[in-house]
């Protein structure tokens, strides 16, 4: 049993896609399936349910994934001493930032990394997504954490999903839609809409949403902050869709969260430009295991 292997193991259980841990660990998903292939023979039993368009961990899969954490995270923790002990990691990591990350797992990621890497320098670098990517590309960033484009994103980056979540409805508490269990796009549209700017990632997969379901897409208050965005709703200017995870959405008692059909869902990541080129910092922030962003 390999140290690899249970890295593309752990990245196949996270990812919940072969193609997506491929892309994650760079190599082709042909090997990243071997390798599965292998270990499952190795262990006398099945470590993933497949079919056509999902991937879930099975009993043993379950069973395997505590042991595979705590080796993933002991040879990062080497890393981590044996480039402490050289003196080599030094420098600035420069990371673009989207709405949401206060939400994300990025910030624990972060707080690992500081204890492990204190002689490295984090430049947070706040922006949009449509404007964050094209960074990355130049490389003035190193990398950003970024809505997924419901298209994917170019071959050319590598990225980490710290984020799965979907869009749902904010509604003034007082308001009868609030006391549905779920709201039709329709519905919503039948409000003023206020949603995401079109600058922002979640913008595009709104639309498409609205667009699939035959429903005009006429947002009428638009704004990045979901904090604004609660207050309008609060304020009976209408109804807003926003990210279900955001922070402070479901605590207000003037707001009620409303499930929308047909669901939206959306994913968030960590992006960055694929190849040798790498800076030292990017690739020791890259090398700690998944679990080390998670509570």
């Amino acid at each position: 049993m390999e140290v690899r292997t249970l890295q593309y193991f752990l990245a196949v259980a996270e990812e919940q896609s072969f193609t997506r841990a491929a892309a994650r660990c760079h190599v082709a998903q042909p090997a990243i399936s071997q390798q599965i292939r292998s270990l499952e023979r190795e262990l006398g039993e099945a470590l993933f349910e497949r079919d056509s368009r999902t991937v879930r961990l099975t009993a043993a899969g379950e069973a395997l994934m505590p042991h595979a954490r705590t080796v993933s995270a002991a040879v990062a923790a080497a890393k981590a001493e044996f480039a402490a002990r050289s003196g080599l990691l030094t420098g600035a990591l420069a990371l673009g930032v989207a709405d949401g990350v206060e939400s994300s797992s990025l910030p624990a990621l972060l707080g690992t990394f500081h204890l492990l890497y204190p002689g490295v320098t984090v430049n947070l670098h706040e922006g949009v997504s449509a404007g964050l990517i094209p960074q990355v590309r130049q490389g003035s960033l190193d990398a950003v954490f970024v809505a997924v484009p419901p298209e994917g994103l170019d071959p050319g980056f590598g990225h980490r999903v710290l984020v799965r979540d979907e869009i749902v409805a904010l509604v003034a508490a007082d308001r009868p839609q609030a006391r549905q269990s779920e709201l039709s796009l329709r519905e919503v549209s039948a409000a003023p809409l206020i949603t995401y700017g079109s600058d922002s990632g979640l913008y595009v997969r709104l639309r498409t949403a609205f667009e699939a379901a035959d429903v005009p897409f006429r947002p009428a208050y638009a704004t990045n902050h979901v904090a604004l965005q609660l207050e309008l709703v609060a304020a009976g200017v209408g109804i807003a869709l926003a990210a279900g995870g955001a922070r402070g959405i479901a605590g207000d008692p003037r707001v009620t969260v409303v499930p929308v059909t047909p669901r939206i869902p959306y994913a968030k990541a960590l992006v960055w430009r694929a190849g040798p080129h790498s800076s030292a910092p990017l690739r020791a922030l890259l090398d700690l295991p998944h679990s080390a962003a998670e509570p």
